[in-house]
């Protein structure tokens, strides 16, 4: 192997490492939904961090709706969904189901509480 080959194998090796180190530093929050409640129902969030959201149903079509945010997320049973959110603003930003699920819908709330 020449130089020029030994530096591309290098090279192909660090950016694998690279990615693998990004991918286990990455912060998630997994959130189910069910008939007529998030779990769990609040999250804390630091100002300025991006976190993915693992969204998932247990039984029907849901939604995540945080408007302040600009979340809306279809959540269908049996296809997990993610968003990414980086908070920008300190505070309690409520959200709730968006997609009609049943006689309790009204009652689906979230809330996301930013932190410095």
């Amino acid at each position: 192997m020449n130089l020029k080959q030994t530096s591309f194998a290098l090279l192909l090796a660090f950016s694998g490492l690279t990615g693998s180190t990004l991918h286990a530093q990455e912060h998630t929050i997994e959130i189910h939904a069910h008939r007529f409640s998030f779990s769990p129902a609040e999250i804390t969030l630091k100002r300025g961090e991006t976190v993915k959201l693992s969204l998932v149903s247990e039984d029907v079509t849901h939604s995540l709706v945080v408007p302040e945010l600009h979340i809306n997320q279809e959540i269908k049973k049996g296809k997990p969904s993610e968003i990414t959110v980086t908070p920008t603003t300190d505070g309690d930003f409520h959200g709730q189901c968006g997609h009609f699920c049943g006689s309790g819908h009204g009652g689906m709330t979230f809330v996301i509480h930013v932190k410095d």
